[in-house]
Formats: structure tokens, C-alpha cells, sequence
């Protein structure tokens, strides 16, 4: 058996796993009814270890399932739930820097960001519309938001709740830049 980690070693460990627990069957469960350490199954699911065919076939046997209908078997990507900051995705660069959760908003209901307008930010004196609600919290700085004919400056701590489709626009005021927390829904970008 191999112990380097490939995207392939990761995709065969997560199909294992989505066979064992169709079956009903604990890692150790599986490991005692084949023979196999433990810790075997433990590595080859999360991809730090490539098993040989014929290990892989004696490990099947226990569920029991044949090494082609293994390979037919699409499992659903497991879906990521959480994000260090920096694997947060630049959608926009400039003076507005847009950073999204997630890689993409395939599939997604709603979109988060964290958005940064540096000093003179602007969305654009043409203000602009789409379907959709959105929100946001100002995490520091000062943002002035104006949706339709109204218009506010709102600083840390204040936020904002809005149809999507009334001509918005967000530009910094003051001496340091503005950050803000968002999400909108359905994704926009």
C-alpha cells in the first residue's frame, strides 16, 4: 500500500466511506470483519493511503460490494462547512475587494462575502439592481449605502437590509478603510 495523497487517493478514500456507512458498517466493524488493522481503513478514507487492488477487493468483501460496482458508484462531494480566511475566494480586486465563501456559488441559495472598500471606494455612480435580498453588517470604518432615494452612513455595528432590485451603491467615507460582512440571496456574481 501507498502512503502519498493524491486528489485520486482522496476521492477513492471518501467512495469507501460513502459504501461502508450505506452498508451500516463502523470503520472498526469493517476493519474486524476483513481482517484489516483498524487504522487501515481509517488511512485509506481520508486519502493518506492508496491501497493495492487486491487489498482494496478483501476490504470490499466485507461490505459486500464487487471492486466494478465500487467504481460506478458516483458518491456526492462532500460539501466543505468551514473556511480559514485565507481560503476565502477574490472575487473582485481594486479599491472593492470582494472575498466569497466558498469556491462556487454552483448549487448555493445564498452568497456570503467579506467585502473591503479602501479609502474612496465606490460601487459606481450609476447605481445598480438585481433579484434578490441582501444584508450586511459594518465590521469597522464607515460605509455610506444608499438604496433607491434613501441614503445613510453607517459605521461598526450598524447594518443594512434590502431588496436586491432597488439601484444600490456603497462608497467609503472617512479616514480608514470599511469592512463589511454580507450576504445575498439568491447569488449574484
Amino acid at each position: 500500500m501507498n502512503t502519498h495523497n493524491t486528489s485520486d487517493d482522496l476521492a477513492l478514500g471518501h467512495r469507501l466511506r460513502v459504501v461502508r456507512e450505506r452498508a451500516g458498517l463502523s470503520q472498526r466493524t469493517l476493519a474486524k470483519k476483513v481482517g484489516v488493522p483498524n487504522s487501515t481503513i481509517s488511512l485509506i478514507e481520508s486519502g493518506k493511503m492508496n491501497p493495492s487492488v487486491g487489498a482494496l477487493h478483501k476490504i470490499l468483501a466485507g461490505v459486500p460490494i464487487g471492486l466494478s460496482e465500487f467504481f460506478a458508484i458516483e458518491p456526492v462531494a462532500e460539501q466543505q462547512i468551514f473556511y480559514a480566511a485565507e481560503e476565502l475566494t477574490e472575487i473582485g480586486k481594486g479599491k472593492v475587494s470582494l472575498k466569497q465563501v466558498g469556491q462556487s456559488l454552483f448549487g448555493r441559495a445564498m452568497m456570503m462575502l467579506r467585502e473591503r472598500y479602501e479609502i474612496g471606494a465606490d460601487t459606481g455612480r450609476v447605481m445598480y439592481g438585481h433579484e434578490g435580498e441582501e444584508a450586511g453588517i459594518v465590521i469597522s470604518g464607515r460605509v455610506e449605502v444608499t438604496v433607491g432615494d434613501q441614503r445613510k452612513i453607517l459605521g461598526p455595528g450598524d447594518a443594512y437590509y434590502f431588496e436586491s432590485r432597488t439601484p444600490h451603491r456603497f462608497r467609503q467615507i472617512g479616514p480608514e478603510p470599511c469592512e463589511v460582512v454580507s450576504a445575498a440571496t439568491p447569488p449574484s456574481f
